[in-house]
């Protein structure tokens, strides 16, 4: 399975000039949040221009896959159209700087490394995906204005809420 992600830079590496490049794919892992994401297997598009930086490429893409996924409101099932944008320099060698010694950072950051020739933007993609999706999608009109299409909060719909016992005191009447 070829992967979307994947970009082969082996005559970019040591040149001066941008290439633009478009893959199609399915991908090759669920990512998004846990109510909606981009589906394994779902259609990828990604349109990247890779600009050789002397120390390695720049990757500059707009990622744009269907986002399957349901309501947390009234569960309905949602599919929209993502659209994400993905900036990655990946480095040559691990040689490069990053930052100075003795600034604030404690934690250097991990830059990613072209390996035989290939870069792979997946992380990245999950990274901003992860980001930019809602923990808690909702329909994107609404919800149906239908009272009956949608469950009662409490899962009981119809009844007086007046004459149900007090669910704290519900457990005490196996005892009178």
């Amino acid at each position: 399975m070829n992967s979307p992600f994947v970009f082969d830079v082996s005559g970019l590496v040591h040149s001066s000039t941008a290439q633009r490049r478009t893959l199609t794919g399915p991908s090759p892992a669920r990512i998004g949040a846990a109510m909606i994401a981009i589906e394994e297997g779902e259609k990828v598009t990604v349109e990247a221009l890779v600009t050789p930086l002397g120390t390695g490429v720049l990757v500059d893409a707009q990622v744009q896959a269907t986002l399957r996924g349901q309501c947390v409101r009234c569960l309905a099932e949602l599919h929209q159209e993502g659209d994400f944008h993905i900036n990655q320099f990946f480095a040559d060698s691990a040689d490069v700087v990053v930052h100075e010694e003795g600034s604030d950072d404690d934690e250097a950051e991990e830059i990613p490394q072209i390996v035989d020739d290939r870069v792979d933007i997946q992380q990245a993609v999950t990274d901003e995906v992860g980001l930019t999706l809602p923990f808690n999608p909702t329909c994107p009109e609404g919800c149906a204005q239908d009272e009956s299409a949608a469950p009662a909060p409490d899962g009981v719909s119809g009844e007086d809420e007046g004459s149900l016992p007090d669910p704290r005191w519900a457990g005490l009447e196996k005892f009178l």
